[in-house]
């Protein structure tokens, strides 16, 4: 077929490389080049850096009327517009424009996780499986109906990071089928919008731990936010990165947010009312390390405590 592929971000360059591989794609259409750094020099986006690797025509449009134009000018020739994580609403125009139509490749089993953020939020509400949805789109906000969906387990290991990579990747496959259900004709499915929930959008202010939480949900916003907004915490006058976690055996009569000290598997930090067991987490400024690294490094004393 005749595509135009639509996205910005890693996540979409998977997609890319495998449509390319067995379709025709005539535009790559990804945001404009962003100041970036304290230097503020012009960043391009992950798609615009592999199509440019692939050969392929690319277009960065400033608005929404200027990519409805950019499609207009290709109507006659485009079979289907294929989106992934552009960043950007597209007009009606553009989905309605191709002669099958906008399809989406979404990181969530919708009608679960509509929204901005799937993947940590599946992660952080305890879900034990995800996945990918082939979704033809329409103006609502990832409410098309399903032309094709593929399963993925979340692990207890998985951090935001791991569970991105694999349905990056297991996206670049479903799309292909996707697609080739919207060519033969495949009637897609209406979703249940009684069963929709909503990923807001990530935000740094929602990072800030708070240890009177139970362990449960603080592991999980710890392996959620990894590696954005990263869960951070207060210590020594500072603020520490918190990367990974689980959960262990806290003390009752301890108050939340005392280290309580160093195992084998992480620190132990007591939550609300078990114990956050922290595997990696990072002093502002320094590196990346293991618990047993930190503590070692640091001098742990027996009255720790992080948090106000």
């Amino acid at each position: 077929m005749n595509l135009v592929f639509a996205g910005t971000p890693p996540f979409a360059v998977p997609a890319l490389e495998s449509i390319a591989a067995h379709h025709r794609i005539l535009r790559v259409v990804t945001r404009p080049d962003r100041p970036s750094g304290r230097g503020r020099t012009l960043k391009t986006s992950a798609v615009k850096d592999q199509a440019l690797v692939l050969g392929l025509p690319v277009s960065q449009p400033q608005g929404r009327d200027e990519a409805a134009s950019l499609l207009a000018a290709l109507a006659l020739d485009v079979d289907a517009l294929v989106v992934v994580a552009f960043g950007m609403l597209l007009p009606e125009s553009m989905l309605t424009g191709p002669r099958l139509g906008a399809v989406n490749i979404h990181a969530s089993l919708l009608p679960r996780w509509r929204g901005a953020a799937p993947i940590a939020r599946a992660i952080e509400a305890g879900d034990s499986e995800t996945g990918i949805t082939i979704m033809r789109m329409e103006a609502g906000l990832d409410t098309g109906p399903i032309l094709h969906q593929v399963r993925e387990p979340i692990t207890a290991a998985d951090t935001g990071a791991t569970l991105h990579d694999r349905l990056a990747t297991l996206g670049a496959r479903a799309i292909i089928e996707g697609l080739e259900a919207l060519e033969r004709g495949v009637l897609a499915r209406p979703q249940d919008a009684a069963c929709a929930t909503y990923a807001r959008k990530l935000s740094k202010a929602e990072a800030w731990i708070d240890w009177a939480l139970d362990a449960r949900t603080i592991a999980r916003r710890i392996q959620a936010f990894n590696p954005y907004p990263v869960a951070m915490t207060r210590w020594r006058g500072t603020t520490l990165r918190l990367l990974e976690a689980t959960v262990g055996v806290g003390v009752p009569a301890a108050a939340p947010g005392t280290v309580l000290g160093l195992r084998a598997d992480g620190l132990l930090i007591q939550g609300g009312s078990e114990a956050v067991v922290v595997r990696r987490l990072q002093v502002e400024g320094g590196r990346v390390l293991d618990a047993r690294s930190f503590a070692n490094g640091y001098r742990l004393g027996p009255d720790e405590h992080v948090g106000p």
